[in-house]
């Protein structure tokens, strides 16, 4: 059986995005394993005390069924470069557990983390969504290798907007940003040309 997971932040003694990540989560184990019910992440997850002056990595491993819920604290990676690969034989439209396929391609990298485009189009690193910056408006590919939840609430909100975008159309853009559930649209802002082609 594929088992499949979500990283949910917590900070402040506060769970973010969950929504969104019960949302995915029931959208997976529907299509996946004809799951009908709605699982809640709330009734499994305990807001540890040391999340009020800390930042908490929570994962919720799950099938059918939700089969662990794992805390650890959370030490962001410094990721400034990045290397376009070809990831055109990639599926990872759902976020599993096993990420085998994904770390091949970040094993040939020669850059902090890898940019994947798959058929010409520009997909996920991975470990993050990516959102670009043209001077005037933000765009996220709207070929997502995986849909993340920051993601989605930031298109919900207005912030961002989905846009095909070509590994031909990255340098019409001055700089981007990297988003996943730990990493919001404060990220650090980077420029364009850290990505190498």
């Amino acid at each position: 059986m594929c088992l499949l997971f979500e990283t949910i932040k917590i900070a402040g003694g506060k769970i973010f995005n969950l929504p969104f990540h019960n949302d995915r989560m029931n959208r997976s184990r529907r299509e996946l394993f004809g799951a009908e019910d709605f699982i809640k992440l709330e009734d499994y997850i305990e807001v540890p005390p040391e999340s009020e002056d800390q930042i908490i990595r929570c994962r919720v491993i799950y099938g059918s069924a939700v089969q662990s819920v794992e805390y650890s604290q959370y030490i962001p990676a410094s990721i400034t470069t990045l290397k376009l690969v070809d990831g055109s034989n990639i599926d990872y439209s759902f976020k599993y557990l096993d990420r085998n396929s994904l770390n091949t391609l970040v094993d040939k990298r020669v850059a902090d983390d890898i940019l994947i485009i798959k058929n010409g189009y520009v997909t996920d690193c991975s470990f993050a969504n990516i959102v670009f910056y043209d001077g005037t408006r933000w765009v996220t590919p709207a070929t997502p290798l995986l849909r993340g939840t920051m993601r989605e609430m930031l298109i919900q909100n207005g912030v961002i907007r989905e846009e095909i975008i070509t590994v031909d159309d990255i340098h019409r853009f001055t700089h981007f940003r990297l988003i996943n559930a730990m990493l919001g649209f404060d990220a650090p802002l980077l420029p364009i040309i850290n990505i190498i082609g």
